[in-house]
């Protein structure tokens, strides 16, 4: 018998979403569904989400949101369920809409004294480049996936960048490239889990990369715990934790930092609906925490309906 607060709940999986990630997100809802299910005496329901008219089935006791990046982490779904009255997982409207904005987060984390790389504000009409010296990362401040992300080396990759940036964007978030390791560090409440160390194969941790069964091409290595040394990982840890707070995030999140050469860390961004099949990251430094898969769906939904929300 199910020992916890959901026995007989009735949980809505929302999944999809109108957003670039559709596909990504419809893999990771999936996978909680499956592990809801095998928690027994709850009912679970799929809610393909496609726009904000989506209908739930009556009843429904929490949604468990797993929709990433647009409509699902920047506040929108979020603002929807609170008008109607239903519990969910994860972050808040508010908290999710300043999370979800790079140059929000950026200007949030520059106040706290929280490391992260120096950058401008690039707009994308402007004739002169940006004015920060070379090399440097633009991004679209508003895309989740590293969706538009581009490392510009030198002066001739610079309108490339600018054409495929202005897709999501008038103006893009330029910051100073950190050459290093790409780390990841989930944290749930105020628990931050081993950190991931990120190895792509080649290049950087792009789409190509993350989801290498998307395009059948690319790959990263992870490495959980990250072969750091004590000082590091608790350096970086604190990072993330400070993230985490400074943004007002609850329930859970997975922050994103590179260790440069001098064993500094630079926060780039927070995410609050991470990727969440079993071998995502989030759940790949829960299981190296002693958390398997089926209970960290648990601890978020547990947690989640202890939340008070808007109304």
């Amino acid at each position: 018998m199910l020992n916890s607060s959901l026995q007989g709940k009735t949980i809505a999986v929302l999944m999809g979403g109108p957003g670039s990630e559709r596909e990504i997100s419809l893999v990771s809802a999936r996978s909680v569904s499956k592990a809801l299910r095998d928690l027994n005496e709850v009912n679970v329901v799929d809610v393909d989400v496609t726009g904000p008219d989506f209908e739930l089935p009556d009843g429904t006791d929490l949604a468990y949101n797993v929709i990433h990046g647009t409509f699902g982490e920047d506040g929108q779904v979020q603002e929807i369920l609170e008008a109607r009255g239903i519990p969910y997982t994860g972050a808040g409207s508010a908290s999710s809409k300043l999370a979800f904005d790079k140059v929000l987060t950026k200007d949030r984390l520059v106040a706290a004294q929280v490391p992260t790389p120096a950058c401008e504000y690039w707009r994308l009409g402007d004739s002169e480049a940006p004015a920060m010296p070379l090399p440097y990362v633009v991004k679209p401040p508003r895309e989740g996936s590293s969706v538009g992300v581009h490392i510009v080396q030198e002066p001739s990759q610079l309108e490339a960048a600018r054409q495929d940036v202005a897709r999501y964007t008038e103006v893009a978030l330029v910051e100073t490239y950190v050459k290093g390791k790409e780390l990841t560090v989930g944290i749930l409440g105020e628990q931050a889990f081993p950190i991931v160390h990120i190895a792509p194969r080649s290049g950087f941790y792009d789409m190509k990369n993350k989801y290498p069964w998307l395009n059948d091409e690319g790959g990263t290595d992870y490495i959980c715990p990250a072969d750091l040394s004590p000082t590091v990982t608790q350096a970086v840890q604190q990072a993330a934790l400070d993230t985490h707070r400074h943004l007002g995030i609850e329930v859970y999140s997975r922050v994103d930092v590179l260790l440069d050469e001098n064993e500094q860390p630079w926060v780039l961004e927070l995410n609050t609906i991470p990727g969440m099949t079993e071998s995502s990251l989030l759940p790949k430094g829960a299981l190296a925490a002693g958390i398997d898969f089926t209970e960290l769906c648990l601890r978020i939904a547990e947690m989640s309906l202890q939340i008070s929300r808007p109304s």
